[in-house]
């Protein structure tokens, strides 16, 4: 596949210089995704350096040299290499499988923050399409990328400058799939067989969340818009074709599983339990203790109202509401402590919790912090007292491992459908590959067509009227439409048909051929250089 003569020259070359100047040290890591996926990445970049094999250089003498000089062929062999590679779907992300608490609190980001997140990933040279899941329990940055090793490359690199962790600590701890895996991966987070607790429902509301924050954004494009979309469609399939959420909780419902697991099984009517924060996993953690027979409890909240609603919607238990003024006094006549609030920074550390009255003798003289909260609220120091035991998320792990056998055979029913639906998802992708070939046979033949009417209407004279151009003018264009009909509808798919999508782009290699379309590498080129002059 030939370079264009648009692509070479000075151009060519200040592009070329832009791409490939940074430098980046060589990294390997092995991820070990959940319990379906292990990915081995290994890049390696430095200096530029050129091989020439025996086939590329002639020894006879009495052949004449080529006229193309070795850097030109050096340009073009890059740029060549460059522009055949298609767009890819990456996922980028750390997890709690991998990535430790410390780690994926300071990569968090707000939903608020979302559209501005995608903004700068996609203002990178080659990033045409981005989103983000943030959530207790991952990071993980989905993008389109013209090139899949620049693209890795910048993506970590901003993802080390939003959050301030080294390149090289991010690469001990992230994953990185590509298209049907990324595909695949996406799926299997959306039909909660990635969560702590499988099939939990909060992680498909927060897919749903991707694209309700989505809509609109710039770069939030057709790509990854299908992808979550189609991700939401296969989560709901999931939890209704395996009734794979029958007995599956959330985090919220983990936390309050995870205290009843540590407090003596005796004092589980009577311990006193204290709820910091009263948003939606608050409220989530309030719910599953009622489930769980408790009657009464104190909740701290910056403000009554929403306490007011909870305790409205549960009229059959004693909901006392505190103000964070009280919250050290409420946690000092506590057993067991909920923290599920969106601070960014602790809320007690061990000098504010050490001094506080002992939990009863009932719970074993100790008192428990469950922090489901990313940031956490309690501070990692809380850990050091011999009067306290703290849990956050990671340590949900220890609910999830009750049920293993159950949820292995669930996910297996889960893996079919994931499957079927990645094999729908990349038929539909494969099939937006005709889009730009239907785009460039229009105008390669609106251009034929109105030189053409051009040499008619000039050796039809000046005096022409103006109902006879109008007349031939719809003709040229009849005749073009018709003669289009047929090949248009021939590249037309909506990748449903494995063999009528097959034959599409049958099809449109034939039309690229044909007519000298190169569609692959214009598209790219289009791109790459709006990227590159995009920059200042």
């Amino acid at each position: 596949m030939a370079v264009s003569t648009s692509f070479s020259g000075a151009k060519l070359e200040a592009l070329l210089l832009k791409c490939g100047s940074s430098n980046a040290t060589t990294t390997t890591h092995l991820s070990v995704f959940g319990k379906y996926r292990k990915t081995l990445v290994q890049t390696q970049r430095g200096s530029i350096r050129c091989e020439v094999s025996a086939s590329d250089v002639s020894l006879d003498p009495t052949k004449k040299p080529t006229t193309v000089s070795a850097l030109e062929q050096l340009k073009t062999s890059a740029a060549d290499r460059y522009t055949k590679e298609r767009s890819s779907i990456m996922v980028i992300g750390l997890s709690v499988h991998s990535t430790p608490v410390e780690m994926r609190e300071k990569l968090a980001i707000p939903e608020a923050e979302w559209p501005k997140a995608i903004a700068e990933l996609c203002s990178l040279n080659h990033i045409e399409e981005a989103a983000v899941l943030s959530t207790c329990n991952r990071m993980e940055i989905y993008v389109v990328a013209l090139s899949k090793h620049r693209g890795v490359k910048e993506v970590t690199e901003w993802m080390s400058k939003t959050s301030g962790i080294p390149v090289t600590d991010l690469c001990q701890h992230q994953f990185l799939l590509y298209n049907n895996d990324a595909t695949q991966h996406l799926f299997e987070v959306s039909a909660g067989l990635d969560s702590l607790v499988l099939g939990e429902g909060q992680i498909l509301a927060q897919v749903k969340q991707v694209v309700k924050v989505g809509q609109g954004v710039n770069g939030f494009g057709r790509n990854i818009s299908g992808l979550f979309k189609h991700a939401i469609t296969v989560g709901k399939r999931v939890r209704t074709e395996t009734n794979i959420a029958a007995g599956a909780v959330s985090v919220s419902s983990a936390a309050v599983e995870l205290a009843l697991m540590k407090l003596p099984e005796a004092s589980h009517a009577n311990a006193r339990m204290l709820v910091i924060g009263a948003g939606k996993m608050g409220k989530l953690v309030i719910k599953h203790l009622v489930a769980k027979g408790c009657t009464k409890m104190v909740v701290v909240n910056r403000t009554e109202e929403r306490v007011a609603s909870i305790r409205e919607e549960l009229k059959d238990v004693e909901i006392i509401y505190k103000p964070l003024s009280e919250m050290l006094t409420c946690i000092g006549e506590s057993d067991v402590v909920f923290t599920s609030t969106a601070s960014e920074n602790p809320l007690f550390l061990k000098d504010h919790v050490k001094d506080l009255p002992p939990a009863t003798d009932e719970v074993g003289g100790r008192r428990f912090f469950i922090d489901i909260s990313v940031p956490r609220n309690v501070g990692s120091c809380v850990s050091d007292l011999e009067s306290v035991r703290v849990y956050n998320v990671d340590d949900l792990k220890e609910v999830v491992a009750a049920n293993k056998e159950d949820r292995l055979r669930k996910a297996m029913e889960a893996q079919a459908i994931i499957c079927e639906e990645s094999k729908q998802f990349e038929a539909w992708r494969d099939s937006l590959e005709t889009v730009p070939t239907i785009k460039k046979l229009r105008a390669y033949a609106e251009r034929i067509r109105v030189a053409e009417l051009e040499k008619c209407l000039g050796k039809m004279g000046d005096d022409i009227t103006k109902k006879t151009q109008r007349a031939v003018d719809d003709l040229s264009r009849g005749i073009v439409n018709k003669l289009l009909h047929g090949p248009m509808q021939h590249l037309r798919c909506d990748g449903s048909d494995s063999r009528t999508l097959s034959e599409t782009l049958e099809n449109m290699h034939a039309l690229n051929r044909m007519f000298s379309l190169e569609t692959e590498i214009s598209v790219l080129e289009q791109k790459i250089r709006a990227k590159v002059e995009q920059k200042p």
